[in-house]
């Protein structure tokens, strides 16, 4: 009734089992044995016909119905004469294990393994087998499970695939991308709430050190190769090292606005910042921050995209400069010193004061050496003016010959010091280029009370009309003098 019993079980078990004879692998274990043969698994691994011999061996007494469902075999007959294409390829490294515990003396052992059915399907499979009480010392009744395990695994090797590919994702990302942990964040922001405090930015404008201690806080917990690349670092452990090197100077302002985003639960947002490269060199950065699914409670992993916008932002500097200044002479242009004018007269500063100047003798040098040669007198003054001019005022170039220097808060006194100022270098500058000296002629005027912007550059462009006529004036005499004192000769 036992043996009906067990039978009813085994027949009726939910998993697929084998009853196998191990007997004559025992014969040949015994026969290595007795050549001094120790270490099985190095054994069998150094030459794999040995496991063959082991496998051809064993021999199947019994299965259950389990067993011919998941092998696809019409009866037990069917399943041993195609034992051949169920246990092969993989089998053979798993097998040695099994081989090692039975030759070990042990009694049970388990492996994941593959194997397949006679139509060729593969199998993801738990094997676990045990020698019956009994039979330990011939090894010919040892019962087998054999655990179609198919789908778990077929769901790890899609997890561990989207793992890779996530890796590779962020390993390789063109853009600069660092995972990094906000917790010790949001402990302190939620500690201040629970405070009371309502007005998170007037606490950090009073306590400046809140912001410091949250920016000591984040841990960075990994960056891709991109990252090394913008930061011009040799490895990981050399950027995170020098950390204080690439967030430094005004990094403290944007990460402000950073946690005001956070105290208001915006955990996806962006802003422009600066950092800077390991070797010092500026970086413009579009910054964004996003908290990873599932961790919106504690921002225990945030990933930090960092897009280098550096040449964009050159390039528009480049664009505003050239929006404003004159190419040839890198002053400024007419179109800035019109938004000049207009920003003095609103403005309540009195008094101002203007230069307008005139270059002697461009159409000339243009008429009789070339327009490069006037373009050469051009940049000289330009040069000379950039260095006599700088912040409140403005050097400007209005015209082709005309330049115009506007002197914010200046009286007369300042003005005509600018004027000795822009002499004496042009001066210094016709020392080195005594074979095309530059000339110059200039008004200036100061305003009087209520007086416009516009009338005061109208005075001192007509007193530099008055300074160019007597100019040609003394050139003409001078000229004339000469043609009479060359006439008797």
């Amino acid at each position: 009734m036992t043996s009906t019993f067990d039978s009813d079980i085994f027949n009726l078990a939910p998993i697929a089992m084998w009853l196998e004879d191990f007997s004559e692998v025992k014969v040949l274990f015994d026969q290595w044995r007795a050549e001094g043969v120790a270490d099985i698994g190095a054994f069998l691994r150094e030459d794999r016909s040995r496991v063959i011999a082991c496998s051809t061996r064993i021999r199947v007494l019994d299965v259950n119905a389990k067993t011919l469902e998941l092998f696809e075999a019409a009866s037990l007959e069917n399943l041993t004469a195609n034992i051949g294409s169920v246990f092969r390829d993989d089998m053979l490294d798993t097998h040695i294990n099994e081989l090692a515990c039975l030759y070990d003396g042990e009694q049970t052992f388990s492996s994941a393994t593959v194997n397949y059915t006679i139509t060729g399907r593969r199998l993801d499979i738990q094997l676990r087998g045990t020698v019956l009480p009994g039979h330990e010392e011939r090894l010919d009744r040892l019962l087998l499970t054999t655990e179609d395990i198919t789908a778990r695994e077929d769901a790890r090797r899609a997890e561990a695939e989207q793992r890779h590919q996530a890796e590779g994702v962020f390993e390789h990302s063109p853009v600069s991308l660092w995972i990094e942990d906000f917790s010790r964040i949001r402990v302190l922001i939620e500690d201040i709430q629970d405070r009371g405090i309502t007005d998170f930015r007037t606490f950090m404008d009073v306590h400046p050190e809140f912001v410091k201690q949250c920016m000591s806080e984040i841990r960075v917990i990994d960056v891709n190769q991109a990252t090394l690349d913008l930061f011009c670092a040799k490895d990981r452990s050399d950027l995170l090292q020098r950390l204080g090197d690439v967030f430094r100077d005004d990094m403290e302002k944007p990460f402000r606005e950073q946690l005001m985003e956070l105290w208001n639960g915006n955990l996806f947002h962006h802003r422009e910042v600066i950092n800077y490269a390991l070797d010092g060199s500026v970086r413009h950065i579009l910054l964004h921050f996003s908290v990873f699914p599932g961790h919106e409670k504690d921002w225990s992993r945030v990933q930090v995209a960092l897009a280098d916008i550096t040449a964009r932002k050159k390039a528009e500097a480049y664009l505003e400069y050239l929006g404003k200044h004159d190419v040839l002479t890198k002053l400024y242009n007419r179109a800035f010193y019109a938004d000049e004018m207009n920003r003095l007269e609103r403005k309540s500063l009195r008094p101002v004061s203007a230069i307008i100047i005139d270059l002697n003798g461009l159409k000339e040098a243009n008429d009789q050496l070339g327009h490069d040669a006037g373009d050469g007198l051009l940049r000289r003054f330009g040069e000379i003016l950039n260095g006599a001019v700088s912040v409140p005022n403005h050097a400007c170039r209005i015209g082709g010959d005309e330049f115009a220097v506007l002197l914010p808060g200046a009286d007369a006194k300042a003005a005509g010091s600018m004027v000795d100022t822009i002499m004496e270098l042009l001066k210094i500058n016709n020392q080195f280029y005594s074979n095309a000296p530059l000339s110059m002629s200039y008004g200036v005027a100061t305003s009087e009370n209520g007086e416009t912007i516009e009338s005061v550059v109208r005075r001192a462009d007509a007193l530099m009309y008055d300074h160019k006529r007597a100019h040609y004036a003394t050139a003409d005499r001078a000229g004339g003098e000469t043609r009479t004192r060359a006439r008797p000769r």
